[in-house]
């Protein structure tokens, strides 16, 4: 009762907190609350700004969104909704199935998103033809990030497969330090997993039983195999990971208190607002065994129908700001992310930016992208939720790994 009361709590003061908006404002439920992210979205207030067009901030902390979306549900059905909303995959499709969500077409138009947006992002920008969302970024979520200090020190090289990983992990633990910094929350968990079912059955058998949602794949001695290494990786967390966020682990890398994190390309803009360089301070790299494949996601922003003529317009320029090459390119400098469209050159990117746009483009010519099983763009938001049951149960002890196989095979079958 007491969670319930805080919820309401919360409700009620972002629903209060929203008067008075101008109409030439843009009204943005976001959740990019963490050091990293609010350098990034700074980017894009800043170049509102410039258009005299102002910005309503409405954040929602929460990294994987779920309470960003709950608010979002209160203020709909209260039927005011925000102009602007950061959403991820089926979410998007969703809230446009309920006829939600503005027209951006003429828009999309005018500057060409057709053209230089790849398909698999247009798959969740648009419903039934009509542009409904703006994207921008490509997150991918099957990342490592390492402490280069850390591993100097015990004399560790990058691992490249699994077993070299494990070894490195149970090195660092040996010498008393952290050797996976890690949130216990069930996306981070799913996020984690991610990269675990790559490393472990590649594309086709993340494909096999998180796309197609296969009950044999699901249920298989590979999947049994996934929960495997999840319980591996479990014995290499701190005991005191629970409830963090994925923010504070990452800050435990960048200082050196522990050596590695597996997380999406968003913590790099945690290690660059600290002042990290990559190459120098910390390194990049993809879960090992999972080199090749791309669990990716994208941040879009969807505009919700509005009357006003004045926050039309605004949100039309909210739009073709967003999807500008000069914005793509200084957005995703500091996001950690690499561009939604595939005109931006890279010049302007880091080591790791680089290498995110060189994979990028190899996935997608060589087919070996996926949408995240974490962050709604492999399913809808029900079959999600299920998989995050059934992996964070197993993480926290409550299933062995066959146990967990056979509970998937269950939640995901009711959650359809």
């Amino acid at each position: 009762m007491r969670k319930l009361t805080k919820n309401l709590t919360l409700v009620a003061a972002l629903l209060a907190s929203t008067s008075a908006v101008r109409a030439a404002d843009v009204e943005v439920l976001h959740w990019w609350t963490s050091g990293g992210e609010a350098a990034a979205l700074n980017v894009l207030k800043e170049d509102l700004a410039g258009q005299g067009i102002g910005w309503n901030d409405m954040p929602v902390a929460g990294g994987g969104g779920e309470s960003a979306m709950t608010v979002l549900r209160a203020r709909v059905t209260a039927g005011d909704p925000p102009t602007a909303v950061q959403m991820l995959g089926f979410d998007i499709q969703d809230w446009a199935e309920e006829g939600a969500l503005a027209d951006l077409n003429l828009v999309a138009a005018e500057e060409g998103w057709d053209a230089v947006v790849p398909p698999a992002l247009q798959a969740f920008s648009k419903h039934d033809g009509k542009w409904i969302a703006a994207p921008v970024n490509i997150h991918s979520s099957n990342w490592v990030w390492a402490n280069k200090a850390v591993l100097e020190e015990l004399g560790i090289a990058q691992p490249t497969t699994w077993d070299e990983f494990v070894a490195a992990m149970q090195k660092v633990k040996d010498s008393g330090k952290t050797a996976l910094a890690h949130g216990g929350q069930a996306w981070q968990e799913a996020t984690v997993f991610d990269g675990v079912v790559l490393s472990v059955g590649g594309v086709d058998l993340y494909r096999k039983a998180f796309v197609e949602l296969d009950p044999e794949a699901l249920g298989s001695d590979e999947i049994a195999a996934v929960f495997e290494r999840m319980e591996t990786l479990r014995g290499f967390v701190d005991d005191n990971f629970s409830g963090r966020d994925w923010n504070l682990a990452s800050a435990m890398v960048i200082n050196g208190e522990a050596a590695f994190q597996i997380m999406g390309d968003w913590a790099k803009g945690e290690f660059l607002n600290a002042g990290k360089v990559p190459g120098d301070d910390f390194l990049c790299f993809r879960v090992p065994g999972s080199q090749g494949s791309l669990s990716i996601l994208s941040d879009q922003f969807a505009m919700f129908g509005v009357t006003d003529e004045d926050a039309k317009a605004a949100q039309a320029e909210m739009a073709r700001s967003i999807m500008s090459p000069a914005f793509q390119s200084a957005f995703n400098v500091v996001k950690g992310s690499v561009p939604a469209r595939t005109d931006v050159p890279d010049e302007a990117f880091d080591a790791c930016g680089k290498q995110g746009m060189q994979e990028l483009a190899e996935g997608a010519a060589n087919d070996t992208l996926v949408g995240s099983i974490a962050h709604g763009h492999a399913n809808r938001a029900s079959v999600k939720n299920a998989i995050y049951d059934v992996v964070t149960a197993h993480f926290n002890g409550e299933y062995d790994a066959q146990t967990a196989a056979e509970e998937l095979v269950t939640a995901v079958e009711l959650a359809q």
